[in-house]
């Protein structure tokens, strides 16, 4: 009997959860489809006021590029820090080249932040410094 009352109590469980997601997702995508736009809208107007800032469609379509990959680099090359130092100090306990690698893998992610980080920089300095 215990069983029994267990297993319908797992069911209405389910039932539930899977009643609450459906009504939930028809109300989710509706916000979602107006917050989909809405993020849309602000970017486009962010790529024109790049544009505006730097007189050119293509400086400013290349500036707003250069700065998204500055903001999206900096997760992206944290990840790749982090692996490369479970590969140094934990991996590398046991294995030499491991160890090596991790340092390597270190070296160059931390590279290619610092030139993520300081291209957009350079880009403007460039741009609108040396252009006029």
């Amino acid at each position: 009997m215990k069983k029994i009352m267990t297993v319908f109590a797992i069911v209405l469980c389910v039932m539930l959860v899977v009643a609450n997601f459906a009504f939930a997702s028809g109300q989710a995508e509706a916000t979602t489809t107006g917050k989909l736009i809405e993020m849309k809208d602000k970017e486009l107007s962010t790529m024109e006021e790049y544009k505006e800032a730097y007189g050119s469609d293509g400086y400013g379509t290349t500036a707003y590029i250069l700065n998204r990959v500055r903001v999206l680099s900096i997760p992206f090359f944290f990840i790749i820090i982090v692996v490369a130092a479970i590969y140094q100090y934990v991996i590398g306990i046991r294995r030499a080249d491991n160890q090596d690698r991790g340092f390597a893998l270190m070296i160059t992610s931390v590279t290619l932040l610092v030139i993520c980080q300081v291209l957009p920089l350079i880009f403007t300095i460039v741009v609108r410094g040396w252009r006029g």
